[in-house]
């Protein structure tokens, strides 16, 4: 058969009808009508967070940025009870792609931040800036999907529960749910020793022994695990005013110690 001399290869096709595409996109994409995207979130107050389907990264922030212009974000949020060596975090951003039956695709995610807090509580602040890298933004594949940044949280330590040390008493007692006995608690037979066993026979439902009381110091002792919060605003901004933003992140922590964690990684398990 004859070769078509005016055949372009397949691979420059491809390559030619992936560009079409793109220039469509841009001919579509949204008009910047502001300094920069707002990507409203809510909840101020940081609240414990506790391990997740077995220590996998679970979301405590989430911004929809459907309908992008800028790919360099700037997030605040903020933390507590990060206890150094009881309860302390990793942090990252990740973007992800929303479509089909509550499907989840993570596409892009900055390097972590280990937060080793300090030895007593503090609150604790973080700017973060980042290229998300969401490739062509809106429209990434299809049109149907919904875009989000969300900040992402897992345990390097903890949670380390605190043990109450609460009052105790030797004592006779019994479930409230138990009928008291006739003649009253102390209404026991004569024996020598009040051996538990003669009181369990005696008075059915009634033990003898140590029984811990109520102590108003430690109704709610600290179950260990650290608190953050959502992102108090995640906006979309320019170069100049993100110009540190990388796809690994830059940022700055106060409220105890911090560190570079592991590089970005799409393929960790997440929620």
């Amino acid at each position: 058969m004859p070769t078509n001399a005016n055949a372009l290869p397949p691979s420059l096709v491809t390559e030619l009808s992936e560009l079409k595409r793109r220039i469509a996109a841009m001919e579509r994409a949204p008009d910047v009508l502001a300094k920069f995207d707002r990507y409203p979130t809510t909840e101020w107050a940081a609240i414990g967070r506790g391990k997740v389907s077995g220590n996998a990264w679970s979301s405590c922030g989430i911004a929809n940025v459907t309908g992008l212009v800028y790919d360099r974000i700037e997030a605040k949020f903020i933390t507590d009870r990060i206890i150094t060596g009881k309860a302390e975090a990793e942090l990252r951003f990740a973007s992800f792609r929303h479509f089909g039956n509550a499907q989840k695709e993570c596409l892009s995610a900055s390097r972590s931040i280990i937060v080793r807090g300090s030895a007593t509580r503090q609150i604790g602040t973080c700017i973060f800036q980042w290229v998300h890298g969401i490739p062509f933004g809106w429209d990434y594949e299809d049109g149907d999907a919904t875009y989000t940044v969300e900040l992402q949280h897992r345990y390097v330590t903890g949670p380390t529960a605190d043990v109450p040390d609460r009052r105790q008493l030797f004592a006779f007692n019994k479930a409230v749910s138990t009928t008291a006995p006739g003649g009253g608690a102390l209404a026991m037979p004569n024996n020598e020793d009040f051996a538990t066993a003669v009181v369990s026979q005696t008075r059915p439902g009634v033990s003898l022994g140590w029984v811990t009381v109520s102590d108003p110091s430690n109704l709610d002792p600290y179950d260990g695990s650290y608190n953050v919060s959502n992102m108090h605003y995640c906006v979309g901004l320019p170069a100049d005013r993100a110009p540190n933003a990388t796809t690994d992140g830059w940022g700055w922590y106060t409220g105890g110690t911090a560190e570079g964690g592991d590089a970005p990684n799409i393929n960790d398990p997440y929620l």
